[in-house]
């Protein structure tokens, strides 16, 4: 009997995908890849020996509030096993080969291997670096990027160190600062810039962080670059701005460089910030090589103009979109507001859009609406400060961008504006938001629709 002609077709090879990283950017994609493609062959590579774990959550491990490093690792390796994921550690990418599609690796017993892909996603992420400053050679620079650098950082204070000073006064910088404080430290933060938080605020807004630090005991330098690490074999002291600091112990946080050489290698283009260029399905310019997280450059909702954001949740929304895309499905990656919060101490900061020093620079004409108030009714017992700074564009009067300064409830409301500056919001319309009140969760009028209102007056 002839076969029907549906019998006939044969067995479909398994999808290889590939993925090099196994942190949030690369374990989301593979996830995504997985719910998109029962069958295919995934596979992820790691240099690190543990793997899946939160980077940002090592500040607040130094500082006592999460007992344990290991407490930060989200997927264990269950996890890998639950999505039949294989899985290789401490084992280095070396090469890339575009030509016949296979990606070279070499494991911590020197043991060479040739792994082909049919979709590979490069989920390097960043390293720490410090600047060419003399002496950087030395030994005993920490920074905090890995569980390693944590359990290090924690093993000097476990040895006696009783100052510290902190190199950078970004968000890594500034909890890593609080969290040595709050471990008995007497803590230095030294930042080259005019002000700390630079990417994140604007100066206004940064001073009133900044005095809150000076108040719990941290000295804070602004306008001060660090020239010269000090001691013979171990770093004793700093130079920073012609003054000498010494301390016990130094921490690096200048800030990350993403990991593109293997990109470079292999010929995929970098775009005009320095990092892989992606399009809105997250792949780069060579054919089936997709690239997310720190090592990709994104496009900025408000500007769209590339944009470096090395954010957790950017990581995993474009691990998502190139998991599913490189398991053949279609998603597409609507680019970045750099939405981000901290808690410093019992202060709670966030930003979403484009500062207003960022709008500035990106020659878009202004207006500003600052507005401070309470996150309860006045009369309410325990009512908090809340300080909230929208930015507008004048000629359109859409949003673009906040910062928000308080003691509660400010994650939900520059989530809020995220909302809105995505909606494509006018000022005049947030102005008459329906908001919702009761004494013991918030004032009468809500503080965004007081900020709105300030930039309304300016406009008329």
């Amino acid at each position: 009997m002839a076969q029907k002609p549906s019998e006939m077709k044969e067995e479909k090879m398994p999808k290889r995908i590939v993925i090099i990283g196994a942190h949030a950017a690369g374990i989301d994609a593979a996830s995504a890849a997985r719910k998109t493609d029962r069958t295919a062959e995934i596979t992820l590579i790691t240099d690190e020996k543990r793997f899946g774990y939160s980077r940002c959550g090592l500040p607040f491990v130094l500082g006592g509030h999460i007992p344990n490093f290991n407490d930060l690792i989200v997927f264990p390796p269950a996890y890998f096993q639950m999505m039949k994921l294989n899985l290789k550690t401490e084992t280095k990418v070396t090469k890339i080969n575009t030509g016949n599609k296979t990606v070279e690796t070499v494991d911590k017993a020197g043991q060479t291997e040739g792994i082909p892909y049919d979709s590979l996603i490069m989920a390097t992420g960043a390293s720490s670096f410090t600047p060419p400053i003399k002496g950087r050679e030395k030994q005993g620079l920490h920074s905090l990027r890995t569980l390693e650098d944590g359990e290090k950082i924690d093993q000097a204070i476990k040895s006696g160190a009783k100052t510290a000073v902190v190199m950078g006064a970004g968000l890594i910088g500034l909890e890593t600062a609080v969290a040595l404080q709050e471990r008995g430290l007497k803590v230095t933060v030294v930042e080259l810039l005019p002000q700390i938080l630079p990417a994140m605020l604007d100066a206004d807004m940064a001073n009133i962080i900044q005095e809150m630090l000076q108040t719990k005991g941290i000295d804070v330098l602004t306008g001060k670059g660090v020239e010269e690490f000090l001691g013979t074999d171990r770093v004793t002291g700093i130079i920073a701005g012609g003054q000498q600091i010494n301390a016990d112990l130094f921490v690096s946080a200048f800030g990350v460089r993403a990991n593109t050489q293997l990109a470079i290698d292999a010929g995929v283009m970098l775009g005009e910030t320095k990092i892989i260029k992606t399009n809105a399905r997250m792949e780069t310019s060579i054919k089936d090589i997709y690239a997310v997280g720190d090592c990709a450059e994104s496009t900025h909702i408000v500007t769209q103009k590339p944009a470096v954001v090395q954010l957790g949740t950017v990581a995993v929304r474009q691990g998502k979109v190139a998991g599913i895309n490189a398991a053949g499905g279609y998603a597409l990656f609507t680019g970045v507001l750099g939405s981000a919060v901290t808690r410093l101490y019992d202060t709670e900061a966030g930003v979403t859009g484009l500062t207003d020093a960022v709008a500035q620079k990106a020659k878009i004409e202004t207006v500003i609406g600052s507005i401070t108030s309470k996150t309860k009714a006045d009369y309410y017992p325990g009512a908090l400060p809340i300080k909230v700074k929208l930015v507008v564009e004048r000629e359109s009067q859409r949003i673009i961008g906040a910062q928000i300064i308080g003691g509660e409830e400010v994650t939900q409301r520059i989530n809020a504006i995220s909302f809105a500056i995505q909606k494509q919001m006018t000022v005049r319309e947030l102005a008459k938001a329906d908001t919702a009140y009761a004494p013991p969760l918030c004032e009468t009028w809500e503080p965004l629709v007081l900020a709105a209102e300030m930039v309304l007056m300016k406009l008329r």
